[in-house]
């Protein structure tokens, strides 16, 4: 059978200076050739922990595999560690890929497909998610006592600031970071909020007018253009008055950790505490009234695509207060009681804001849309560049249906019996049939669309269309689009996930006018997870 080859390393130092990965590959491929599978893809996960699904070539390899034809039959990994390190999401992405007729197979932890087999299966992830809470544990532990002595965690200082190596033992063998003040960006956080609190010749700057008057400056964040959030996360962040912490939030859930497990780092401060708290008084002042579009505000907006990560219902709309506060609500929860979920309920203004909000300023602008098409346009490349695969598969094919024709003539005429031998080759033929029939079609389908001819114009023009669309306060058609675009909204813990479809983004880019909405494209998850979701709380 056609099987891809799954491999990770949890850092990019290991995938650098280990062999583990290479020796992975390496097993894994002599695995399949001593079984007669054939080796359909590799995906090399470079840095990646399996504690969750943020991981680009995992899900660039689901996004494949649920496809209808799946390009290949089982996913093949050296451990069940390396597919997942959390018993709960293994579970979900095993069922997933089942119901897509495909199968996670470890070359190493071997079980059988009856009940005996899953427990063991089950056991032993059960087994690697201890093992990686008991690690992490004890990770957290020795970083905590790092960032107590003033040293940095491997993460990169906020804007203003540079990490400087610096020896932590009297001989000088030992080097660890600090933070410390970066004078050129020290410079322009000092002038954001000069000119949020003063102006510029006496007339007052928001938020979009400051990161406006940077990038006519030629300045920078890092290399990257201000925009209205990143001016925001610098007048609002405590690290220019020197209150920078560590372990502030919980790095899965992204939520706040009780305040008496922070770990203040001593750095010294770029803003002084008056002018920080004049800023503070000045940005709750001028914050407009949290009151949504009439498309934001609507009950039907998200019904349909939110997803329970707890329990894998869906969730509707439910009231409060006689009907004067809006949620959605788990169907488990609403159907058959909390105690078989305990998914909280969500705020449906603010969430619905939050999704819109995302889409728009995250996923449907210019510079992202051009990543996913250029990942898109690659992928069709590639399977372009294979021309020579569908003659063969041509070729077989004919002969195929050759062959049953002869052998159905055969037992017409009596030539040769029809035993349990004859119904078993007659079956393999219909069944190598039916995979070249379902290999070719998925070629042609993937090959199908003129990807090359989204230029950066088209995109530009297909931004702003789709931006008036969504935020139509009257017409449906927002919602149409968003549904056509979006095929799920799993929410978990404090996060939500938004999973997407590139190729029906891409056709409807391709139309001539914005507004037609056009139903039936081929599935595939929009690429790079971590720029496509949306913070529940």
């Amino acid at each position: 059978m056609y099987v891809a080859l799954y491999a990770r390393v949890s850092t990019t130092k290991q995938a650098d200076k280990d062999l583990s990965m290479p020796d992975q590959l390496n097993q894994m491929r002599a695995w399949c050739k001593a079984n007669g599978h054939i080796v359909a893809d590799e995906f090399i996960e470079a840095g990646a922990t399996a504690t969750d699904d943020k991981r680009p070539a995992f899900q660039q390899m689901i996004a494949s595999a649920v496809m209808s034809p799946p390009p290949y039959q089982a996913i093949i990994v050296h451990s069940r560690s390396r597919f997942f390190r959390d018993l709960y999401e293994f579970l979900f992405y095993e069922k997933k890929l089942k119901r897509s007729g495909c199968r996670v197979i470890s070359i190493t932890q071997q079980t059988s497909d009856d009940p005996n087999g899953e427990m063991t299966s089950t056991l032993v992830s059960l087994f690697d998610e201890y093992s990686s809470k008991e690690n992490a544990k004890h990770t957290l532990r020795a970083m905590q006592e790092n960032a107590r002595n003033g040293y940095l965690n491997g993460s990169t200082p906020c804007f203003g600031y540079m990490a400087v190596e610096c020896f932590m033992d009297e001989a000088q063998t030992k080097k660890k970071k600090r933070a410390e003040i970066h004078p050129d960006e020290a410079a322009i956080v000092r002038d954001i909020f000069n000119f949020y609190l003063n102006g510029i010749n006496g007339s007052a700057l928001g938020l979009i007018q400051i990161a406006t008057h940077l990038n006519e400056k030629c300045l920078t964040h890092r290399g990257t253009p201000w925009n209205k959030s990143r001016v925001h996360e610098i007048l609002s962040n405590p690290a220019y008055i020197g209150e920078y912490y560590f372990n502030k939030r919980n790095q899965k859930t992204k939520t706040l950790k009780p305040e008496s497990e922070w770990i203040k780092l001593k750095i010294e401060p770029i803003i002084d505490d008056a002018t920080f708290e004049a800023v503070r008084v000045l940005r709750e002042s001028r914050a407009p009234a949290q009151r949504a579009p009439r498309i934001v505000n609507s009950p039907v907006l998200l019904t349909g695509l939110l997803k329970c990560g707890l329990c894998g219902a869906g969730l509707t709309t439910a009231t409060g207060k006689g009907g004067k506060y809006r949620y959605y609500k788990c169907n488990t929860r609403i159907n058959k009681g909390n105690h078989l979920c305990d998914a909280p309920s969500l705020p449906m203004d603010k969430f619905d804001k939050t999704v819109m909000d995302t889409m728009l300023n995250q996923i449907l602008v210019p510079e992202r849309m051009s990543i996913m098409m250029k990942e898109l346009l690659s992928r069709q490349k590639a399977l372009l560049s294979k021309d020579d695969k569908a003659k063969p598969l041509q070729h077989e094919l004919d002969q195929l249906n050759v062959s049953r024709t002869r052998l159905y003539e055969a037992v017409e005429q009596g030539k040769i019996p029809l035993d349990d031998f004859l119904q078993q080759r007659a079956q393999k033929l219909k069944t190598r049939q039916e995979e070249i029939t379902l290999e070719m079609a998925a070629l042609n389908r993937q090959r199908s669309l003129p990807i090359e001819m989204i230029n950066p114009n088209k995109l530009e023009t297909f931004s702003k269309a789709i931006r008036k669309i969504l935020l139509d306060r009257i017409s449906t058609t927002g919602k149409d689009y968003l549904r056509l675009l979006v095929d799920e909204i799993r929410i978990t813990g404090g996060q939500a996930v938004i999973s997407g479809n590139t190729a029906a983004l891409a056709s409807v880019v391709l139309e001539a006018k914005v507004g037609t909405v056009v139903p039936t494209f081929v599935p595939n998850w929009l690429p790079d997870l971590d720029s496509n979701q949306g913070p529940a709380d």
